[in-house]
């Protein structure tokens, strides 16, 4: 008998279409795959009575010819989107217990399509961080183990760990993310999945708890690139309630697909990322990809993004100062933690003091310092420059190829708290994604290769502004030839049992 979560999501599409199975079924399969995977931490909230629900639901519309396109699927959602009537805690203490009584635009679109809710994934508190580890909820944990090492646990990426664990791991059959310098690519690297950020402006980021306004994007995790278009394609449109949201009709991604010809694309290769340091097996997989590429029919070209070394300052002044001014409206006031003080001002910082954690304070405290009085004009205005820099070195890249082939990350996962001491380290993880992020590129990340630990490593394929097309047909070009088919240790020992 087929296993139920094994499937990719258009098998699922399939199988429902012919009636092999239900949606209460596949649902029921992965609420027990949760059940048996709690030590991963993927979850924050788990809502299994409301899927099987949905799922009642979805089987019903289905029988009556009135099927959606995600109709009967059941997904994860990052604890970033706002959900009716489930908590919504973006990873804070600060938030727990918040429940609102409205839906993210995002979500409301995939449950308009038929996708069923299977529970809220943990992320780094606010997607402020890059391993998953600073979640008020606790660590999540990587499905995969390092050869020889089954008692180690590694990080699964982040912000968007959860996601990428879950969908890694089989607990969910794809699941949403956001990207505002790495969290959906980064951890899609780590976890061997595929992960996608589109231009900024696709998704809608009204009831996403904001981070960096300018920089925050709704993605998608899924098992393949195929998976990946077609959950982004229920997420994407325009949104008169997000001023940022572009009207923009949204291309049949999955359809895109069906061109699977790159002959003649020019895929470009920037110098810059090649880095003092940069591990020999990071090089060596780039190295590969680019022959992938040729033997695709592509051209390869070289290209330079001269401003690349200022990206990671310009983003952590940036990042910072926005999330300093959207953070300031948790007071204690309004909603989510309050402790009482002697006067409201007291209030107001024993409640911020209590309720945010030491990366959220310590990005609070840069950001203020960046807008503050006397340093605007040196650091947040100057910072601001250098972005449109950086957006017209990749303009003027795409005038001579038509995508960027990059490594996703600088190494594959690893330990919890191998590098926590150092949050310069920590920051480098998303030294190849960042500079996309801050330019607003679509980008996306395929599993490519195993590190000589057994661990996957990612390729990233970098778009102009709305071509979310041209970046999943070269991914799939990819996915193609990598053929990875590499299981985490997790789904090796249901297998074995």
């Amino acid at each position: 008998m087929i296993n139920l979560t094994h499937m990719t999501m258009a098998e699922a599409i399939k199988g429902l279409k012919n009636k092999d199975f239900t949606s209460v079924e596949i649902t029921r399969a992965h609420i027990e795959a949760m059940e048996a995977a709690k030590h991963l931490n993927a979850y924050i909230t788990e809502t299994p009575e409301l899927a099987l629900k949905q799922a009642q639901e979805s089987d019903k519309r289905r029988a009556g010819g009135n099927a959606g396109e995600l109709e009967g699927i059941p997904l994860g959602i990052k604890d970033l989107f706002c959900t009716r009537n489930v908590q919504t805690t973006a990873g804070s203490h600060i938030l727990e217990g918040f429940t609102p009584k409205y839906e993210s635009t995002v979500t409301q679109k995939l449950w308009d399509a038929g996708a069923v809710m299977l529970g809220k994934l943990n992320l780094d508190e606010f997607a402020m961080g890059s391993a998953n580890t600073t979640s008020y909820y606790g660590n999540v944990i990587n499905p995969w183990r390092r050869d020889g090492e089954p008692n180690t646990d590694l990080v699964p990426g982040g912000s968007s760990g959860g996601s990428a664990s879950a969908t890694a791991a089989h607990l969910c059959m794809a699941a949403t993310g956001t990207d505002t310098g790495g969290s959906i690519r980064q951890p899609a690297s780590f976890c061997g999945i595929t992960g996608i950020k589109p231009t900024y402006g696709r998704c809608s980021r009204w009831g996403i708890v904001a981070f960096s306004s300018s920089l925050d994007q709704a993605g998608a995790f899924a098992r393949n690139v195929e998976d990946a278009a077609i959950l982004l394609k229920s997420m994407c449109g325009h949104d008169p309630k997000d001023s940022t949201s572009a009207k923009k009709d949204v291309p049949d991604f999955a359809a895109a697909l069906a061109d699977q010809d790159i002959k003649g694309l020019k895929v470009g290769i920037p110098k810059e990322y090649r880095m003092d340091g940069m591990p020999e097996e990071i090089e060596k997989l780039w190295d590969q990809g680019v022959e992938w590429m040729k033997d695709a029919g592509a051209e390869i070209v070289d290209v330079s993004l001269p401003h690349t070394k200022y990206a990671l300052p310009t983003y952590y002044i940036i990042a910072p100062a926005e999330c300093s001014s959207n953070l300031a409206r948790y007071d204690g006031v309004r909603y989510g933690l309050r402790v009482e003080g002697e006067d409201l001002n007291d209030t107001y910082s024993n409640t911020r003091a209590a309720g945010f954690g030491d990366e959220v304070k310590r990005r609070i405290m840069i950001g203020t310092y960046a807008l503050s009085s006397g340093y605007y004009d040196a650091y947040y205005i100057k910072a601001q420059k250098v972005r449109h820099l950086i957006s017209e070195d990749f303009m003027k890249a795409y005038e001579k190829c038509d995508v960027l082939l990059t490594p996703t990350a600088p190494s594959a996962a690893f330990a919890i708290g191998e590098n926590e001491d150092d949050p310069i380290k920590m920051y480098l993880n998303d030294i190849f994604t960042v500079p996309a992020s801050l330019a607003g590129l679509p980008g996306m990340s395929v599993p490519a290769g195993l590190d000589a630990n057994g661990l996957p490593l990612g390729l990233q394929i970098l778009g102009r502004p709305w071509d979310e097309e041209t970046v999943l047909r070269v991914s799939q070009s990819i996915e193609k030839a990598a053929n990875f088919t590499a299981k985490p240790a997790l789904l090796q020992e249901k297998q074995a049992a």
